[in-house]
């Protein structure tokens, strides 16, 4: 058994630091907006937190009210998953019901004169998403068998990633052949063209010619 444990050690500090996710901090200009996308899996579970941060140092007073944001998430097809308006922070969590490019847009009002929000934004999907803390609590387990767990959810996750993009692969070489076979197609078509007028061409030129008696 210790020497399983010392085997499984190296094996779960690797998927911990890949499964690590830290939040991205960014500013946003009065009066613009700021889209993040992710490309997620149909049936994928994904998570979002986001934030503003005070601009006030003492943590007492509140978020002032020029500092509130717009957020939205919307599908590939532009279906609304959340929308948050005139907030200081919020949260989304759905299943993606479609594999596509889903986006997250912060949208901040003008003011005058110009300032700059910053917000805290996280955003996790598929394994990173899932609350192994809570799995903790309600099963009653100990930690070596969480990590087993987090790590077979990563095995099983990396291995329906492989398929996925195996299955875009295969898109992307249809689209390929596709593009190929049309663009032989038009380059035939602008050979036969070009003879076209050519000999069209030499035909006026032999008539002319002809007119002329130079022939």
């Amino acid at each position: 058994m210790p020497r399983l444990i010392l085997l499984l050690i190296p094996t779960i500090t690797l998927s911990l630091l890949l499964l690590l996710s830290e939040s991205m901090r960014f500013d946003l200009r009065s009066g613009s907006t700021k889209c993040i996308t992710e490309d997620l899996k149909r049936e994928s579970m994904t998570v979002g937190r986001y934030s503003v941060i005070n601009p006030i140092t003492d943590q007492d007073q509140p978020l002032p009210q020029s500092h509130h944001i717009t957020a939205r998430v919307t599908s590939p097809r532009g279906n609304s998953y959340h929308y948050g308006d005139t907030v200081d922070s919020g949260s989304f969590a759905f299943t993606a019901p479609e594999t596509g490019d889903y986006m997250v847009c912060f949208w901040a009002p003008s003011h005058d004169p110009p300032l700059i929000v910053t917000i805290e934004f996280e955003w996790n999907a598929g394994i990173d998403a899932r609350n192994w803390s809570n799995v903790a609590r309600k099963g009653h387990i100990d930690l070596m068998e969480i990590e087993l767990k987090r790590l077979y959810e990563t095995v099983r996750y990396i291995h329906e990633e492989m398929f996925y993009l195996r299955e875009r692969e295969e898109e992307m070489q249809q689209l390929n052949r596709a593009t190929n076979s049309k663009m032989a197609t038009f380059s035939f078509l602008s050979i036969m063209v070009c003879l076209g007028v050519v000999a069209l061409q030499m035909w006026h030129l032999k008539a002319f010619f002809e007119r002329k008696k130079l022939l």
